[in-house]
């Protein structure tokens, strides 16, 4: 017999184990399980091994609400990361209900039955279906199977190494090689500084430069607090100051581009020196139309005046036997190549979805709260800000879910769904420019000019609407599943 749950989240990373917490401690009644295509939790955290991985924002604000971050590093290591979501499961219990080796395949919605039957491939092969009530997506946005690299022409003449950042070989022997670091990006920035403790040279080519912003690896005022509060008020004063400095940062942004760009460029320039090109660090756009990338204690800095790292602004002409030809005509030498060139935006894991028989195309939907989708009942998908930390927005929406769960349990209704009405206009729903955004564009679902089907990117504006804002807010409908007679498949199963 299939398997039937209450609640069914796909992923065991920071968003599927912090979703699983919130939902046995405000909703215990629910019975759930975590779905998890690799064999260990932490996703993002787990699959990246690199050298130097670590979050590109603060812990205090990518931690947990309900746990607190403890460490001295604020910008953590990656195993640091994947230890606090390993921890955080054990606390609550949440291990038995982790499934791995489950790689959802496809969803299909009933409206007869008001379930999701989702089709499971398990490592072995064997394909299996579990039913459940409500679907919680908790996998992330970009394919975990490939990373973006753009083709190089010329690249099986280059005779040595070359990698990409999601894939890294285990026990890489760098040591008094030449490397070229291709991106500009918060990989790249991690990766530069994190080999030049063995390599001879670490080179960063970029075609263009993103925006870099120095931020300290340790909070004293932090390790000062806790010898005379508890560790939770620390953490939630730590937490509400820095993402009220990263708000506010990004707000400056917007509406003082050209103070901000000064500011910026001028942070760097104190610390890379008065004989550095600027060039190397100052985009074409204004800050936060791309993501800043932070430098834990100016560590690229540090290394670019030491002269174990360099910065290289051109364009690839091809790959040679030895290296990388520039257009310039400029040939950089190397040993190992790592494309640093970005990720592969992928939603669901790739799975299929189908509501009442009719295939799902996202690029027809509509983001509501940022979290579901017009015309998708029961279904929610975890995806965190932009221009703040993931956990930020993660535990909102985590919260949020809870919500809806219990008031149709109290109205008796088994369906929640956000409707679309004819005068909504569909916009973009990421406002970046980013690359990896750019190429996912055409398949993306859409945001819009108004709430509650605006996308914002504001912890404030969203704890307003997903923890204080109504639930029957005349676009979420809530309904009894009912099969009119007569009616075949389709929409009209759907009655109220």
């Amino acid at each position: 017999m299939t398997e039937q749950l209450d609640v069914l989240i796909v992923g065991a990373g920071l968003s599927g184990i912090g979703a699983a917490r919130h939902l046995k401690s405000q909703c215990p009644e629910k019975s759930f399980a975590i779905l998890e295509g690799r064999d260990t939790l932490g996703g993002t955290w787990d699959l990246f091994r690199y050298p130097g991985i670590r979050s590109d924002s603060d812990m205090y604000t990518l931690g947990y609400n309900f746990k607190p971050w403890t460490e001295k590093q604020v910008i953590a290591d990656g195993h640091r990361i994947r230890n606090y979501i390993a921890e955080t499961a054990r606390e609550n219990g949440l291990e038995s209900n982790i499934r791995y080796g489950h790689k959802v395949i496809a969803a299909d919605w009933h409206s007869d039955t008001a379930t999701w039957t989702v089709t499971v491939q398990k490592k072995s092969g064997e394909m299996v279906q579990i039913q459940c009530h409500w679907l919680m997506m908790c996998s992330g946005y970009y394919n975990y199977e490939s990373g973006f690299t753009p083709e190089f022409k010329g690249r099986e003449d280059f005779k040595g190494q070359v990698i990409h950042p999601q894939f890294w070989p285990e026990n890489l022997d760098y040591s008094g090689k030449r490397v070229v670091v291709i991106g500009s990006g918060a990989t790249a920035i991690t990766l530069i500084p994190s080999m030049t403790d063995k390599a001879k040279l670490v080179t960063m080519l970029q075609r263009t430069p993103s925006y870099v912003v120095s931020v300290p690896q340790f909070d004293p005022m932090v390790r000062f607090l806790l010898k005379f509060l508890p560790a939770m008020t620390v953490y939630n004063i730590s937490r509400a100051r820095n993402n009220f400095i990263t708000q506010s940062i990004f707000k400056l942004s917007r509406s003082f581009p050209k103070f901000m760009r000064w500011l910026l460029l001028k942070q760097v320039k104190a610390q890379v020196g008065p004989n550095f090109d600027m060039k190397h660090f100052t985009p074409p756009y204004n800050p936060w139309d791309q993501r800043l990338c932070a430098v834990p204690n100016g560590d690229m800095f540090k290394a670019i005046r030491k002269g174990k790292a360099n910065v290289v602004t051109d364009h690839i002409d091809r790959f040679v036997e030895n290296g990388i030809k520039l257009k310039s005509g400029e040939v950089l030498e190397a040993d190992i190549i790592v494309t640093a060139t970005g990720l592969n935006l992928r939603l669901f894991g790739g799975m299929t979805m189908t509501v009442d028989g009719k295939a799902i195309e996202m690029n027809q939907h509509i983001s509501y709260k940022g979290l579901m989708f017009s015309d998708i009942p029961n279904f929610s998908n975890t995806l965190g800000y932009t221009n703040a930390s993931w956990t930020l927005k993660a535990d909102l929406i985590a919260e949020y879910v809870c919500r809806l769960l219990k008031h149709m349990d109290k109205s008796g209704t088994r369906i929640a769904v956000p409707v679309r009405t004819p005068d909504v206009r569909p916009t973009q729903l990421l406002d970046m420019t980013s690359g990896y955004v750019a190429r996912a564009e055409a398949y993306l679902p859409k945001g819009a000019d108004r709430a509650p089907w605006k996308l914002f990117q504001n912890y404030a504006a969203d704890k307003k609407q997903l923890r204080e804002g109504k639930l029957e807010d005349g676009v979420m409908s809530f309904r009894k599943p009912h099969v009119a007679g007569g009616a075949g498949k389709g929409g009209d199963r759907m009655a109220a």
